[in-house]
């Protein structure tokens, strides 16, 4: 009788279930670690907007502070202007990045002395768990289950 090559039904039936116990294993680790990520980037994102927008205000004193498209651009952003200052990059002025929208208003009087931005997760609980605040102070604050504020605690 000759001896035949190669794996049994039963052998890859196991390798099989082995790849999956660790896929299932790793699978929530790495979403886990994604949103993790995102949080990070947004949080990094708002300290960007916190610079850009004082930046904004210095450069502009009589506009004072600005919303996300007049801190950005259009690109390639050669010239800048109060309109397109050139200061945050297309990505973010757009107001999506990472796996977060962001929103930033500035306050009605002229000129604008306070602002405010928000950074809000695209999809709960898949692209990040926590919404992010800050304002003219700086300090940026975070709320586990509704939009930040700044009554919320921070960083």
């Amino acid at each position: 009788m000759k001896k035949q090559k190669g794996f049994s039904l039963i052998e890859l039936l196991i390798v099989v279930a082995i790849i999956l116990i660790i896929a299932a294993i790793a699978i929530p680790n790495l979403l886990r670690s994604r949103m993790a990520a995102n949080e990070a980037s947004a949080v990094g994102s708002l300290r960007t907007v916190n610079t850009a927008e004082v930046t904004y205000s210095t450069t502009y004193p009589t506009i004072g502070f600005a919303n996300l498209t007049s801190l950005g651009g259009t690109a390639p952003c050669t010239t800048a202007s109060s309109t397109g200052a050139c200061l945050l990059d297309g990505v973010l002025a757009a107001g999506v990045k990472s796996g977060y929208n962001f929103a930033t208003a500035a306050g009605s009087t002229v000129p604008a002395v306070t602002y405010v931005s928000n950074a809000s997760p695209s999809v709960y609980q898949q692209s990040g768990t926590r919404y992010f605040f800050s304002d003219q102070s700086g300090v940026i604050r975070y709320n586990g289950t509704a939009v930040a504020g700044a009554s919320d605690a921070a960083l």
